[in-house]
């Protein structure tokens, strides 16, 4: 068993947690790992506190985790609430790190990404005083506890929008779609991906490829690299990734063949500028923050939060530097696709 490695601004990772130990041995294990000085009643009274669990991959993959974070440190700065953060580095430890928060008395517990569901469901369920949040809940067969508000997102509408600039750019009609881990959630990128192009460029074809059917399909950049060159050989200029770091992989196959990327979660453009034209932006950091405010409000309220285009929870980059490679035709064209979508004129599959 190793010890926690310290992470800047409240963070820490552990790794290595022994599956043998019960849950209330687990629990008793991670406290005495963690700098008790971290986890201390509200250093001013009545401050609200937000712990907050990641995802696979953790801060600093310029994606999903942080922009999860980048709400957090938001909520921080204007809402006043105290922040930690842990990095758990496997499945093992996901659930124990919910508790830890749960059992120190915090306002609102946080998992991000749909793997903490079910560990989110059994912590929330033992502690429903406890406010909870998880970022694409997926709710199981038993139902979801009260406690717990899903905060979910129309990723089909914003992957629309990129299907639409991927057919436009697209000089040989075939474009490619990467993704991580094989599953509903990561289906509704290809679906709204498939349907944007084709509503774009009807002679166009989507290549499609995922790295994996485990949460290690959203770090192997290797793989993500793999997949896109063989996309590229197949004949794709464009490649749309929805595979969390595994996406890096993809954009080095792409700056190597000089073809067009499209990031996703947040704007990727400084990941590799001079292929990354464009970015599909999913608004965790908005979410996260909407909901910290109504816990400090006292306004919380569970059960399952959306956020799409009408609610400003999915964009896409469309403007400034980081989009001068889309040009005011293109642009056009989709801001038509978006009106389209927000009236209720079409509606996005997600299959």
């Amino acid at each position: 068993m190793t010890e926690p490695e310290r992470e800047p601004s409240r963070g820490f990772r552990w790794s290595g947690l022994p599956v043998v130990f019960a849950a209330l041995g687990v629990l008793a294990v991670v406290l005495s790992l963690v700098p008790a000085r971290r986890f201390h009643p509200a250093s001013h009274p009545g401050a609200v506190r937000i712990g907050l669990v990641f995802d696979v991959g953790g801060r600093g993959d310029k994606s999903f985790n942080d922009s999860a974070y980048e709400g957090l440190v938001r909520a921080e700065k204007e809402l006043g609430v105290e922040i930690t953060y842990l990095e758990p580095s496997g499945s093992e430890d996901r659930e124990a790190a919910l508790r830890l928060f749960a059992s120190r008395g915090y306002d609102l517990v946080v998992g991000v990404g749909f793997i903490f569901s079910s560990d989110v469901d059994a912590v929330a369920r033992d502690y429903p005083g406890t406010s909870f949040a998880c970022i694409d809940y997926a709710p199981s067969a038993h139902g979801m506890p009260p406690n717990v508000a899903a905060l979910s997102f129309h990723e089909e509408e914003g992957s629309y929008l990129v299907g639409g600039v991927a057919g436009l750019l697209s000089k040989t009609k075939s474009v490619g779609f990467v993704g991580g881990m094989t599953g509903p959630l990561i289906r509704k990128f290809e679906a709204g991906y498939i349907a944007g192009v084709a509503a774009a460029c009807p002679s166009c074809k989507v290549v499609v490829g995922y790295a994996g059917s485990t949460p290690d399909a959203y770090r192997d950049p290797a793989k993500g690299k793999a997949i896109a060159v063989s996309q590229i050989g197949a004949g794709v200029d464009v490649v749309y990734h929805a595979s969390g770091a595994t996406g890096h992989g993809v954009f080095e196959a792409a700056h190597d063949a000089h073809i067009f990327a499209i990031g996703v979660d947040s704007d990727q453009h400084d990941e590799m500028p001079d292929v990354v034209v464009t970015s599909m932006v999913k608004r965790a950091d908005v979410a996260l923050f909407d909901t910290i405010r109504e816990v400090k409000e006292k306004r919380f309220h569970g059960g399952f939060h959306a956020f799409g285009l009408r609610e400003g929870g999915i964009d896409y980059v469309h403007e400034g530097p980081h989009a001068s490679r889309i040009d005011p035709g293109v642009q056009a064209a989709i801001q038509k696709m978006r009106d389209d979508v927000v009236s209720g004129r079409v509606k996005v599959p997600t299959e």
